[in-house]
C-alpha cells in the first residue's frame, strides 16, 4: 500500500479543567509550542495549534503506529506537567477529561487550518460549548 494512504489529518479539541480561562496570552505561545513539540516527538507532524484561554485546537497528521487516545493522553499529561513545573500560572493547571477528535480530508485541511488560525475572531460570535456541539452534530456524535 502506498505511503500516502497512511496519511490521516486529525483535528482535536480539548478544554481546561472546568473550562477555566487560564491559558492567557502571556503563556499561550509557550503552551502551544510545547504541545507542538510533544506531538512531533510522537511522530505527528503539526500543521497548527491555536485556541482560547479555555481550550485548544490542534491539526496534525496521525502517527499510524499510535492511537489517537495514546497521543492525546501523552500531550495533555506532559503539557500539564510542563505548565505546573514551570509555574506558568498561579495555582494548578490541568485539562478537563476527554477531547473531541475528528478526521479531516485532505481537501478540507486548508479550511480547518484557517478555522483554527482565526479562533479568537471566531469566538467573538460563538462560545466553546456552541462550537463543540456544532462539531459533534456535524460528525454525527450527538
Amino acid at each position: 500500500m502506498p505511503q500516502s494512504f497512511n496519511k490521516i489529518w486529525i483535528h482535536v479539541i480539548w478544554a481546561t479543567k472546568y473550562r477555566e480561562p487560564i491559558i492567557e496570552l502571556d503563556i499561550e505561545q509557550k503552551v502551544h509550542q510545547f504541545m507542538s513539540d510533544q506531538l512531533r516527538e510522537h511522530g505527528c507532524p503539526v500543521r497548527i495549534i491555536n485556541g482560547m484561554p479555555d481550550h485548544v485546537h490542534c491539526l496534525f497528521l496521525q502517527n499510524p503506529k499510535k492511537s489517537i487516545s495514546e497521543i492525546i493522553k501523552q500531550v495533555k499529561g506532559s503539557t500539564s506537567f510542563y505548565v505546573n513545573q514551570n509555574e506558568l500560572i498561579t495555582g494548578k493547571f490541568s485539562w478537563q477529561k476527554g477531547y473531541g477528535a475528528f478526521s479531516v480530508s485532505e481537501s478540507d485541511v486548508e479550511r480547518v487550518f484557517q478555522y483554527i488560525k482565526n479562533q479568537k475572531r471566531h469566538h467573538q460570535r460563538k462560545s466553546f460549548q456552541e462550537e463543540f456541539e456544532g462539531f459533534s452534530k456535524l460528525h454525527g456524535i450527538t
